[in-house]
């Protein structure tokens, strides 16, 4: 059985000492501002988390993009010439086009090393969902797990990987035309807070609103109880764009709920690419619970 390497991009939001410790790969995707790329890290070593919601703040706009082809060919080639294996799971395709790139690099590359074996998985999820994926994974791997076992349970189980939490404002959605205009004015002037899930496909879905700041962190908080099994993976992750005080009464009020120790909680920070778009004040909770159904696409 050949040796194996996990790749992701850092919209699994894995910062380093989960990187190291889970011997984890991470691709940067990549923001734009005043005309300048940066390396959207998980560790934010381009560009500190204050400084970009600032900018966010401030009313202008960052663009984000997908990791770059370079980057992807470079990483897997890296690998495939030490003699690994690759298994890449990538944020959900229906935000991000970085699946897409790995998909074309394993193409590409496929028939230069004949000899090894490249899997491409779309997670249909984001942020530490994805990065949830990555480390189970990677336990599995250690287990002794081959690369078609490992890529077959990322396969069957990211179904069941589920996000839950709200943004502040929907201003910041409307900009980046996630929302309706009149849906924007009617929430901020009420203080209607959407809560937002992501569905089977991988899409942010708003499914219910709840008017106020405290409330949408108790929804948030009942909503994981609702749904959290730790079964596949027990570890609860709160992720926020620049809102830790928020994503600390998150963790009180699921501690309050959920039979789940207080150090397998973790808070961490949202990526470049979502926070661009749902801008300061965003927090989102991942963790493994029942299997996710709900289809924004069906009729």
């Amino acid at each position: 059985m050949n040796k194996f390497a996990i790749i992701t991009d850092s919209s699994s939001d894995l910062v380093k000492s989960f990187r190291d410790e889970f011997d984890i790969e991470c691709i940067p995707i990549r923001f734009f501002h005043n005309d300048k790329e940066y390396a959207a890290d998980p560790d934010w070593t381009a560009m500190p988390v204050k400084e970009f919601y600032d900018i966010v703040r401030s009313g202008v706009r960052i663009r984000t993009s997908q990791i770059s082809t370079v980057a992807c060919k470079e990483t897997f080639e890296k690998y495939l010439k030490e003699g690994y294996d690759i298994l890449s799971i990538s944020c959900t395709g229906a935000l991000s086009s970085t699946v897409n790139v790995c998909y074309r690099t394993r193409d590409e590359l496929s028939p230069l090393y004949p000899e090894r074996k490249i899997i491409c998985i779309d997670s249909c999820i984001s942020s530490a969902g994805l990065g949830i994926l990555c480390l189970k994974a990677s336990l599995l791997r250690k287990e002794g797990k081959s690369i078609e076992e490992v890529a077959e349970w990322v396969e069957n189980n990211k179904k069941f990987i589920h996000q839950e939490g709200s943004v502040d404002k929907l201003s910041y959605l409307k900009a980046a035309g996630r929302i309706s205009a009149a849906s924007a004015f009617f929430g901020g002037l009420l203080s209607i807070k959407p809560m937002i899930i992501s569905d089977v496909h991988g899409y942010n879905v708003a499914i219910e609103k709840v008017k106020g700041r405290k409330n949408s962190i108790i929804r948030t908080a009942e909503r994981v109880a609702q749904n959290y099994t730790g079964e596949g993976y027990p570890d609860i992750f709160i992720h926020n764009t620049d809102c830790y005080e928020d994503a600390l009464l998150v963790k009180q009020e699921i501690l309050a709920r959920v039979n789940v120790k207080e150090e397998q909680i973790h808070i961490g920070n949202i990526n470049a690419a979502i926070g661009a778009s749902v801008g300061p004040g965003m927090f989102g909770v991942y963790f493994y619970g029942k299997e996710v159904t709900f289809d924004s696409k069906a009729k």
